[in-house]
C-alpha cells in the first residue's frame, strides 16, 4: 500500500508542475511519462480538480486544465524613512506564504529583501506595490515601484551607453552605485535562484530562466515608469541558497568571485564584436573577480582586436585573474588562440 500512495503522489506532483505547460494533452502527457492508462490519469485529474487544486474548461478534446490560485495577495507599502524590507517581509509576506520547505522560504526570503530594499534605496519612487499568487504547484511574487528605473538610473550614475549596457553590468554581478551600502550581489544572485526571474524597467525588458545560460533582454517601443520585479519559484524546489553562492564561489571562500560574463550582451544589434572599446566594455569590473568565464553562446564569430584586448593585454595586466572561453565555436577558439599567442597584435 504505500508503495502505491507513493506511486499516486509522484503522479499528481508531476501534474501539477507540467500543467501550465500542457493544458490540453496533461493527460497524455502523464500517461506516456508513467507508461499508465489515460483512465488512470484522469482519476488523478478529478480528485485534482475536485481539491481546486486545478480547474478545467471545455470537454472532451477541448478540454484544458490550468493551476488554481490557492490564494492572491495584494499590497502598497508607502517610502519614508520608517519603511524597512525586514519588517515587511516579517509582518505581511511570511503570514502570505504560508508553510513552506526551509530552503524555499530562505530563497524567498533574500528575493523579496533585496529586491525590495532596491526600491527603497534607489528607486527614487514614493510607493512599492507586492503582489503573490500561490498554487499548489509554484509561487509568483511581483514588486513595482514608481521611481526612476532601475536600468535608466545604473546608465546615468555609471555613465553608460545605454539601458542594454546596464543589463550586461548587472549580469556580471558585484554592481552598485552606492558600493558603501551595498555588495552588488542582490539582483544578481536572485536572478539565479528563481525558476523565473524578470525585470521590466524604462525601454528594456531583462529575463533569466533557471538552468540557462544566458539572460535574455527585449525592447519595447514605449518606455514606461518605474521598475517591475516578477519572482517564481516552485514550492518543492531542492533548489537552496548555498547551492547557488556555491557556483559562484571558489572553494570554501564566499566572497563572490566568479563570473560568468554573457559575451552576446555586448554585441548590439547587428553589430559584430571587433573593437578593443567592445572589449572594455566587457571587461568593464571583471578584475573585481578571481574567476571569469567568458560565455560566447549565440556569438558566430570575434574579431582580432576584440580577441587580444580580452585574451592577451588583460591577463598581462591582471595575471591574478584566471580567464576562460566557454562555449565558444572553432572560429572563437582560433581567434582566442591567435590573441594567446600573441600574433597579429597592434602592441
Amino acid at each position: 500500500m504505500p508503495r502505491v500512495r507513493t506511486r499516486g503522489e509522484d503522479v499528481r506532483n508531476f501534474i501539477l508542475e507540467h500543467v501550465e505547460k500542457h493544458p490540453t494533452d496533461i493527460s497524455r502527457f502523464t500517461s506516456d511519462h508513467f507508461g499508465i492508462t489515460r483512465q488512470a490519469v484522469n482519476k488523478h485529474l478529478q480528485n485534482l480538480t475536485a481539491e481546486h487544486a486545478i480547474s478545467e474548461t471545455g470537454k472532451t478534446r477541448s478540454r484544458s486544465y490550468k493551476l488554481c490560485p490557492l490564494l492572491e495577495w495584494k499590497e502598497r507599502f508607502e517610502i519614508s524613512s520608517e519603511t524597512a524590507e525586514d519588517l515587511v517581509w516579517r509582518n505581511d509576506v511570511t503570514a502570505v506564504l504560508g508553510q513552506m520547505p526551509e530552503n524555499v522560504i530562505e530563497i524567498w526570503h533574500y528575493g523579496f529583501t533585496e529586491m525590495f530594499n532596491n526600491a527603497i534605496d534607489h528607486s527614487g519612487g514614493s510607493v512599492i506595490n507586492v503582489r503573490i499568487r500561490k498554487t499548489a504547484a509554484n509561487t509568483e511574487m511581483l514588486l513595482w515601484d514608481n521611481g526612476v528605473g532601475i536600468f535608466k538610473k545604473i546608465q546615468t550614475e555609471l555613465n553608460l551607453l545605454d539601458e542594454r549596457h546596464a543589463i550586461l553590468e548587472l549580469a556580471k554581478g558585484k554592481l552598485t552605485t552606492d558600493p558603501k551600502n551595498h555588495t552588488g550581489e542582490g539582483i544578481f544572485f536572485s536572478s539565479r535562484m528563481f525558476d523565473d526571474f524578470d525585470i521590466l524597467s524604462g525601454g528594456v525588458f531583462f529575463s533569466h530562466k533557471f538552468g540557462d545560460q544566458e539572460d535574455w533582454i527585449l525592447e519595447r517601443d514605449k518606455p514606461g515608469d518605474g521598475t517591475i520585479v516578477w519572482m517564481k519559484l516552485n514550492n518543492h524546489t531542492a533548489r537552496t541558497t548555498k547551492k547557488i553562492f556555491d557556483r559562484f564561489s571558489s572553494g570554501d571562500d564566499y566572497g563572490f568571485n566568479k563570473t560568468v560574463v554573457p559575451v552576446k550582451l555586448a554585441q548590439y544589434g547587428n553589430d559584430k564584436l571587433i573593437s578593443r572599446s567592445q572589449a572594455k566594455r566587457l571587461l568593464a569590473r571583471v578584475e573585481l573577480f578571481k574567476i571569469a568565464m567568458f560565455d560566447f553562446s549565440g556569438v558566430e564569430a570575434i574579431g582580432q582586436a576584440f580577441a587580444d584586448e580580452i585574451f592577451r593585454v588583460f591577463p598581462q595586466r591582471h595575471p591574478e585573474i584566471d580567464l576562460f572561453a566557454i562555449k565558444a565555436n572553432s572560429a572563437i577558439k582560433r581567434m582566442i588562440a591567435r590573441a594567446k599567442a600573441g600574433k597579429g597584435h597592434l602592441g
